[in-house]
């Protein structure tokens, strides 16, 4: 099982699409894929039409239930997830006094080991507790960017974020990329941006994810933009970073975050 975080502190860059379409295309090409929405807004939620039984990351997180309980399928083979919900705001605050408080969505994660090929986890647009959670739990992570300028300057904050954790808490942890959002191949500024990361970033994915009126409607219709418009470029493009991601993975060593014994130490 890998387990990717999809992260970056800044809003309205691409997080939850990239999550929702990386996440469609792995089902797609036959692996057994999980969303974790590890964002109060609920917007992964809401895009895969995860409705819930009563359960959320939230009860998992707190202790109220096993995150297998948790667990919604999807109207896609092979695709399930963790649903969200405002609760979530709250946890920050329950579990800042607990000891551990980083490991907490590790250790739930250990309860669906195996079940997945791939996790992914869409977190929210903060560098706080649930963010720190996500990168302590994750084998990898990619970080969406959107091609503005003022999206380039946040960068450095995620990028120092997950150099702190993976010296303080999580070694194993690996950037997998920077992946270019919203690029618009009309405007000086995308070109510009996607150059600049390219230059400075050694790891930023080939794939660009264009600027689509396609991939803004999915999820208004609850669909990852592979069902809404198949054909379209931005379905090509999320078809092709998650080869590119899939590639990437397949290179790392193997994972031990979730063998048996990985906990040790780690407060349940």
């Amino acid at each position: 099982m890998s387990v990717v975080a999809v992260a970056n502190q800044k809003g309205g860059v691409g997080k939850t699409t990239t999550t929702v379409n990386l996440a469609a295309a792995s089902a797609e090409s036959g692996r057994r894929t999980l969303v974790i929405d590890a964002d109060a807004q609920a917007n992964a939620t809401s895009a895969l039409g995860a409705e819930s039984q009563g359960t959320f990351l939230y009860d998992a997180l707190l202790g109220q239930a096993d995150l297998g309980r948790c667990v919604v399928s999807t109207a896609w083979p092979r695709l399930d997830a963790v649903p969200s919900s405002m609760d979530l705001v709250a946890a920050e605050i329950e579990l800042a006094s607990r000891e551990r408080r980083e490991y907490v969505l590790r250790s739930a994660l250990q309860e669906v080991a195996g079940r997945y090929d791939l996790v992914l986890i869409d977190c929210g647009p903060s560098l706080g507790l649930m963010t720190l959670n996500a990168l302590s739990a994750s084998d990898a992570v990619i970080a969406p960017v959107q091609c503005e300028y003022l999206a380039l300057e946040g960068l450095s904050a995620l990028l120092e974020t997950i150099r702190r954790v993976q010296m303080q808490l999580n070694p194993g942890l690996h950037l997998l990329g920077v992946v270019a959002t919203m690029y618009d191949g009309r405007t000086r500024l995308s070109q510009d941006v996607a150059t600049q990361l390219k230059a400075h970033i050694s790891s930023t994915f080939d794939t660009i994810i264009p600027r689509s009126i396609r991939l803004s409607e999915a999820p208004s219709h609850q669909q990852p933009i592979l069902d809404y418009a198949p054909r379209s470029r931005g379905a090509e493009a999320y078809r092709e970073l998650t080869e590119e991601l899939l590639n990437r993975l397949s290179d790392l060593p193997p994972s031990t975050l979730y063998r048996s014994g990985a906990l040790d130490g780690v407060a349940r």
